[in-house]
Parts: C-alpha cells; structure tokens; sequence
C-alpha cells in the first residue's frame, strides 16, 4: 500500500515551513518530490496548535522571500502547497502510528532541547503501543520499532533537521540508547543499521517572522547540506540541497561565521541592556557594534579557518553573510536568537578557541573568552 503522505514530518516550525517543506512544494509542481507531508506537533505550544488547524484547512500558506540577493531586491510570496495534513501527537497517535509505518522519509525539527529525554519515557511503553510517550526520541522509538515489527524490509530514511553537529548520527545514538535500556530485541538494532538511515545534515536559512495563522518570512538564502550514503532517499530534488561527501565544510562555515556571529550579537544586546526588540538587521546598523563583530571574525576566527585550508571559502562565505545580516527587511529579533543562549555559545564559541590552540595559532580570543565568562554555572 502506497502512503498518501511519504513524507512524515516531526515539529510545526516556521523554519521547516520555510525551508524543506517549501522545497518539496517546489518540486511537486516540478514532479520531483515523493509526495506530500504529514506535519505532526510534539508539544502542547498553542502556537503550533493554531498552525495545525491552519494547515488542516486545506489551503496553500504563504512564504514570503525578502531580501537582497546578488545586490538585488528579492520580495516574493510563494504558496506553501506540500503539506496535505496536520497532527498533534496527544490526540492523534494511533493515526500517526499507521502513517509511520507507511512514510518513505521522516523529517524532524524539534529544536534545541529535542533529543532529551524524559525521565517518564521507560520500558513500559513496550506493553502497550497506544500509550503517547513523552519525549521525541521516545516517540520516534516507538514508532520505528512498530514499523519493525509490521514491516522490517521497508527501508527509511530519516532527516533530522536540527542545529546538532553530526544530528543523524547523534539521534540515532539517543534511539540505539533507548533500545538498549528498554531491552527491546537485537534484531530491532539491526533493522536500525541496515534498513534506517540516519542522514547527517545541515540547514541554512534566516526564517525570522511567523506569518499567521501559518507561514513565514524568509531570506532569499537557502542551503540543505545533506551528508552523502548509500541508500538514502531524498524527500525532492532542488537546487538548494547539495548532496555531500564533505559536510563538515558546510558545518564549519555556518556554526563559525553565521552561528557565531548571531551569538555575538545576542550576547552584546544580552550585557549591553540593548533595546529589548532589537533586531539583527537595527544591530547591524550600530557602526561601533559591527567593528567589534568584523575584529571578532578576523582576528579570532578567520586565522582558524586560514590555518585549516578553508581561508577563501571562509571569505567569501562572510561576504554574502554581510549582506544577509543586513537585509532590510527580515525583523530576525535578537531576543529569539538569545534562547537557550549558553548552550549555543558552548557549541558556537568553545571549538574554535580550542582548534586555535591546537593548530598552535597565538589569538587574541577576547570577545570569544569575554562572552564564555558570562555563562551561568
């Protein structure tokens, strides 16, 4: 039997919304997507609740692409068309149950905190199936191991879409983890070696306003870096996914430059008491704060990526971030990109001061050290 939506996806985020969810919508018109998506909601957030009628209402939502792109003014609303139904989990695990063990590809995004688990997540929900367990890992535990015992030849392909280094195989670590504690059978490991793959991945897109009750407004840019491995299904093609034998590249120039750059800037609007709804593209216009930000990428972070081959991409990767950081016309707020803000620093910050000393390069580091001083014990 055929699924009706092959493309199960796992949180309700403007970002998805924006970004793989829009390019699936693109290639369908094109017929080079595997189908339509099945959108489910994790949480109890009411904002999501409100997407989820929205997206069951059958109608197509906006993304709206403003920006600057090559110099020129980009301002486009584009219909969101591939998403054909929407879940919420609490009330509609058994439906997503049968979708799951139906689905081609899963997408996830269920953000910085979404591969914890839940102290309330045990064994028992081995007994009964229909029991909604708490956290995502669990869930998608769950889900994969009915899958395995409904139908173990069917091979998946999984597409974790958060800002996690290495994600697919960080989730799938987190799900073999589960597997272990539970006790569940040993021929459930293999089918998650040999028919599941875990695809390592990274996105790249400034999505900074919701649009209501659904849809978002997006930068021109668009990047989904997806590591490369046999057997991996795509959900589409399109011309911003970039099939990769090398995607710490892409990693490092992101986490490094775009990442750490918004960290920066949280940081200064954090301890300088800035305007509590300033945004990235007001910041860009302090000309004292953007020197401070220019001496922290070349002093601290370029020489890194000098010393490491990647001198040149670095540079030119920074000269369309530029131009992204000062788009007019995104309201990407500070005090978004300021959440869950000393965990970001820890991944954003700490690798570069550490690779800087093991390549043995002598930086000055005290905006990166400034700002680790500040984490809360």
């Amino acid at each position: 039997m055929t699924a009706d939506t092959p493309i199960l996806q796992f949180g309700t985020s403007r970002f998805l919304l924006a970004h793989a969810d829009l390019f699936v919508s693109q290639a369908l018109d094109k017929g080079e997507a595997l189908g339509h998506i099945a959108i489910v909601q994790t949480t109890g957030n009411a904002e999501s609740l409100k997407r989820v009628a929205a997206l069951n209402s059958g109608a197509p939502y906006p993304v709206r692409i403003r920006g600057i792109s090559d110099g020129k003014e980009v301002d486009e609303e584009i219909p969101g068309k591939a998403v054909a139904r929407a879940l919420t989990a609490a009330t509609d695990w058994a439906e997503l149950r049968r979708l799951a063990c139906m689905a081609e590809v899963i997408l996830s995004n269920t953000g910085d905190r979404g591969y914890e688990l839940d102290s309330a997540d045990g064994p028992g929900l081995v007994a009964d199936f229909s029991v909604v367990p708490k956290s995502f890992p669990a869930k998608l535990c769950m889900l994969l191991l009915e899958r395995f015992q409904s139908n173990p030849e069917a091979p998946l392909s999984i597409f974790p879409c958060e800002l996690v280094p290495r994600n697919g195989e960080r989730l799938q670590q987190v799900i073999r983890q589960l597997a272990d504690e539970w006790q569940l059978p040993a021929g459930f490991a293999f089918y998650l070696n040999e028919k599941c793959r875990f695809a390592n991945s990274l996105v790249d897109r400034i999505v900074s306003e919701p649009i209501d009750p659904v849809g978002a407004v997006a930068e021109p840019y668009a990047l989904w870096a997806i590591e490369r491995q046999e057997g991996l299904v795509l959900p589409c093609a399109h011309p911003a996914i970039v099939l990769t034998d090398d995607l710490d590249h892409y990693e490092k120039l992101k986490l490094f430059l775009l990442n750490l750059g918004h960290s920066y800037l949280a940081e200064r609007w954090t301890q300088d008491a800035r305007a509590n709804d300033e945004t990235v593209r007001q910041a860009m216009g302090d000309d004292a704060l953007v020197t401070d930000l220019e001496t922290l990428w070349r002093d601290e972070v370029l020489p890194v990526f000098a010393a490491e081959g990647m001198g040149d991409e670095a540079e030119v990767y920074i000269s369309v971030l530029r131009e992204r950081l000062r788009n007019p016309f995104l309201a990407h707020r500070l005090a978004d990109i300021a959440g869950n803000h000393d965990e970001k620093k820890r991944r954003r910050f700490i690798p570069i001061i550490a690779a800087a000393e093991r390549l043995g390069l002598n930086l000055p580091q005290h905006g990166l050290r400034a700002a680790l001083a500040t984490i809360k014990q």
